[in-house]
């Protein structure tokens, strides 16, 4: 799919698209499809130690990548899937920082529990879908500047 472009922030996006050949994100259209971001630091890929650290940093790692990708960041998010270790620790840091980065709308939310995360010292990864109209146009303007 080379006519779609992807993304991969410095530091961990772009040590992970080497060594692991994925995108931090890709926007399709008007869309911008973040990869799943865990609450690790974004030069080291350390995850923060208490749980509320680590969930705030997955929330900042999220809109970093929106914003790398072109985007305005949480305010155009419209779907949200976070995957956790343990939901019952973690659900209500996830919801504060719905209230703190989406305090205008409220997107959809699936929440799911697994075993573990791509990191074994992980407990939450938060993946997001954006509508993105404006930044779109901008990107296919980049985009034909550069053809």
């Amino acid at each position: 799919m080379a006519n779609l472009q992807s993304y991969a922030y410095p530091g961990v996006g772009e040590l992970t698209r080497e060594t692991m050949h994925y995108s931090q994100a890709i926007r399709v259209g008007d869309n911008v499809f973040v990869s799943g971001q865990g609450g690790w630091d974004r030069k080291t890929m350390e995850i923060k130690e208490s749980l509320k650290e680590e969930v705030d940093k997955a929330f900042e790692n999220v809109d970093h990548a929106l914003k790398h990708a072109g985007s305005k960041g949480w305010s155009q998010v419209y779907r949200i899937v976070t995957y956790h270790t343990d939901i019952k620790s973690t659900s209500d840091f996830v919801i504060q920082n719905f209230k703190r980065w989406l305090p205008n709308h409220q997107p959809t939310w699936t929440m799911i529990g697994v075993k573990e995360l791509g990191l074994e010292t992980m407990h939450i990864e938060v993946e997001v879908q954006a509508y993105d109209e404006e930044g779109a146009a901008e990107a296919r303007k980049a985009k034909d500047a550069v053809a």
